[in-house]
């Protein structure tokens, strides 16, 4: 199965209201293709989430990217920033949304060709993304949840999320001492991750 009847099978699957089953490697399918076509899923569904607060989600209001108190992620990309800096919480979205966006383009990464082997290094760029997406949702249930309240939307986040949390607790794609700000809601979810 080719990037677009995965595409297919997930939507079909999440139909079904049992997320749990959405996010299962259908069988006979290769992991890499199907990491690779739910890491565009999940990319596109964070940035969706992440835009309808960006009127709320400014310089001024969130100077940091933090989630609560404990938790202050500052950006690098290795290339044009290697050492760790403090920036805004909507620098670093936009800095992490245009460096996942180079990942996904980058056919040596995510090949486009069927056929094309899968990089050495997939799954480590893989949960990299995912660890930062993380970090979206962090910040958005610690500093913006009363606004995503107001608007009617976090039976969407709600969703969104947990479908994030089932498919990264089913292949191991974020370290458990990454979870930390969202531990509690996290093993509402799922008892082990």
């Amino acid at each position: 199965m080719q990037g677009v009847q995965l595409k297919k099978h997930i939507d079909a699957t999440f139909g079904n209201g049992n997320l749990r089953d959405a996010v299962r490697l259908p069988p006979g399918e290769d992991l890499n293709e199907w990491l690779a076509v739910n890491t565009v899923d999940f990319f596109n569904q964070v940035n969706i989430l992440y835009g309808t607060l960006m009127e709320f989600c400014t310089p001024s209001t969130c100077p940091t990217m933090t989630a609560g108190s404990k938790f202050e992620y500052r950006w690098a990309d290795g290339v044009q920033i290697k050492k760790p800096i403090e920036v805004s919480a909507p620098k670093y979205v936009e800095y992490l949304m245009d460096w996942i966006e180079i990942q996904l383009d980058d056919e040596s990464i995510f090949p486009k060709k069927l056929g094309t082997p899968f990089p050495q290094n997939f799954r480590d760029v893989v949960k990299t993304i995912f660890k930062r997406l993380f970090r979206v949702y962090a910040h958005i249930y610690h500093t913006h949840f009363q606004k995503i309240v107001s608007l009617k939307e976090e039976a969407h986040l709600n969703t969104c999320f947990k479908h994030f949390t089932l498919f990264t607790c089913e292949f191991k794609l974020i370290d458990k001492a990454e979870l930390a700000p969202l531990i509690d809601l996290i093993e509402s979810i799922v008892t082990v991750c």
